[in-house]
């Protein structure tokens, strides 16, 4: 048999240059606004000169920005809270259970993903005022939680669709009861997606705008205080404070990067206990 004819190899080149052009596009901005947070001149000039760092200090002295940045925090950690033990069920449901319309619950629960965020923020204010409830962090805190529910619920129910039911039979076959399966099996395989899905519904909950400036009260988040200050003019704290964001969620991903890593390496089945000290774990 003649050998196969070789195959000629693609040229790259037109590939990556446009790939470079792609990554300039969407990364060049936030260069600029990076090296414009340490120039002495503010957010006029150009070349950045007089590198300095007095918009930081500036930045670290402004109470009104810090009030702002712990509000977004509170928010966002209950509104991971909330979506969590929420999506969790829903989650549960749409894989385990079958039921009368789980097809159309399981549209339905991309709904908030798919709407305007205006539609979102309207319809929960109405919702709110409706309850005869003032707006405060905690109108907005139950906004967002409603409104990521569908999030945490999409990333969980992709979980268990890759989760082996096999360790989950092995618990039931060895004497545990479901809700012992649950805690000491499912939920620990489920600890990536958990993670995935909170640092994602943290993130959305940070920078989330249409919602909160609906069911806001006195208190601002630091998107809406952001904004609130754009609208008198671009000043260099907003360059510094967005820098900072910018290292921030930097940071969220290596650490959700090392999180997977980790999980991958030292992941191992748990049929390969042996199932005497296996059923002594599940009493």
């Amino acid at each position: 048999m003649s050998a196969a004819a070789p195959q000629p190899r693609t040229k790259a080149g037109g590939l990556g240059i446009y790939a470079a052009a792609v990554f300039a596009f969407l990364y060049f901005p936030i260069v600029v606004l990076v090296i414009y947070s340490f120039n002495g001149a503010g957010v006029g000039g150009f070349p950045p000169r007089n590198l300095t760092l007095e918009w930081y200090r500036i930045l670290f002295s402004d109470r009104a920005i810090w009030d702002a940045v712990l509000n977004s925090v509170i928010v966002a950690l209950a509104a991971v809270m909330i979506a969590l033990s929420l999506g969790l069920p829903a989650a549960l449901a749409l894989d385990r259970v079958s039921f009368p319309g789980k097809a159309l619950f399981r549209r339905l629960v991309l709904l908030p993903l798919i709407l305007p965020g205006i539609i979102t923020g309207l319809s929960l204010l109405m919702f709110v005022r409706y309850t005869g409830q003032k707006l405060s962090l905690l109108t907005v805190i139950l906004g967002h939680g409603t409104a990521l529910i569908s999030v945490a619920t999409t990333e969980l129910f992709a979980g268990l669709q890759k989760m082996d039911r096999a360790q989950e039979e092995a618990s039931l076959d060895l004497g545990a009861n479901y809700w012992q399966t649950f805690w000491r099996v499912t939920l620990p395989n489920l600890s990536l997606p958990l993670a995935a899905a909170g640092l994602l519904i943290f993130t959305l909950s940070m920078d989330e705008i249409a919602v909160t400036f609906f069911l806001i009260g006195r208190d601002n988040t630091l998107p809406l205080e952001i904004w609130g200050r754009l609208r008198r003019g671009m000043t260099p704290e907003i360059n510094a404070i967005s820098t900072l964001i910018f290292i921030f969620s930097v940071a969220l991903i290596l650490f959700w990067y090392h999180l997977r890593t980790r999980g991958q390496s030292s992941a191992e089945p748990l049929l390969a206990a042996e199932p005497e000290s296996f059923q002594g774990k599940l009493r």
